[in-house]
């Protein structure tokens, strides 16, 4: 599992894939942040928080995160390589999770670059380090989280087709849907205690929990539920082959 792990981070690095994702969402980001005169941009809006950051980033990763994982099994399919990949002596989850955590660290390392955003926020501060700390980690394990939640369906879309573009559409479509589509019927077809229950299936109600620096146990069972409900959709994905 560590050798096919270590396949899979080499493949995304030894390709322009994985840079221009980094590239991309740190680019984005900054232009919104400190650039584009918007109501996201640092010093126009003359306070020291990184709400932009954390409000952008999850719509961002809606597209970034798809263009990391549709290759994931879409291009083994394509190739002819899934079968040999079955045939090694790992189980389905264990190459599912390879796959998966490669996603995963790629996204981590996207993240990694922005703490100098943190750093930059913190001494522009007056006086120096007058911004809410608590409220910003809060925010980056929930993109943490977001970002392994995306992961997990973008994997899951990958194993639905050999196409690497339908993969990408499947897996943006039903990133939207979980992170804002609960949301949408909250807000206009239902509402009170039944649009509340509806509201918390989304992953943009536990993402906004997070973000207000109180880490609830009840965001992180959701979080983990999610991204375990996808990889065993994937393993179901797999194992239809051999129906």
């Amino acid at each position: 599992m560590l050798t096919l792990f270590k396949k899979e981070i080499n493949g995304f690095l030894n390709s322009l894939i994985g840079y221009i994702v980094m590239i991309v969402f740190l680019l984005m980001m900054g232009l919104f942040l400190w650039i584009f005169p918007m109501q996201f941009n640092i010093p126009d809006n003359g306070y020291a928080n990184l709400d932009g950051l954390f409000v952008l980033a999850p719509f961002v990763f809606l597209f970034l995160i798809p263009a990391i994982t549709m290759r994931s099994f879409a291009d083994e399919k394509k190739s002819g390589t899934i079968e040999l990949l079955m045939t090694q002596p790992l189980t389905d989850l264990q190459v599912i999770l390879a796959k998966y955590f490669a996603g995963l660290v790629l996204v981590i390392f996207s993240l990694l670059p922005t703490l100098i955003y943190y750093l930059s926020v913190y001494l522009l501060g007056l006086p120096a380090g007058n911004l809410d700390s608590g409220s910003i980690w809060g925010s980056y394990l929930g993109l943490l989280f977001l970002g392994a939640a995306f992961v997990a369906i973008g994997i899951f879309a990958s194993s639905l087709t050999d196409n690497q573009i339908i993969s990408f559409i499947l897996a943006v479509v039903i990133s939207f849907f979980a992170y804002m589509g609960f949301e949408f019927i909250y807000n206009f077809v239902i509402s009170g205690k039944t649009g509340l229950i509806i509201q918390s299936l989304g992953i943009s109600a536990h993402y906004a929990s997070i973000s207000r620096g109180v880490v609830d146990t009840r965001d992180l069972v959701y979080f983990l539920s999610i991204t375990t409900l996808f990889i065993l959709l994937t393993k179901l994905s797999l194992e239809s082959r051999k129906w």
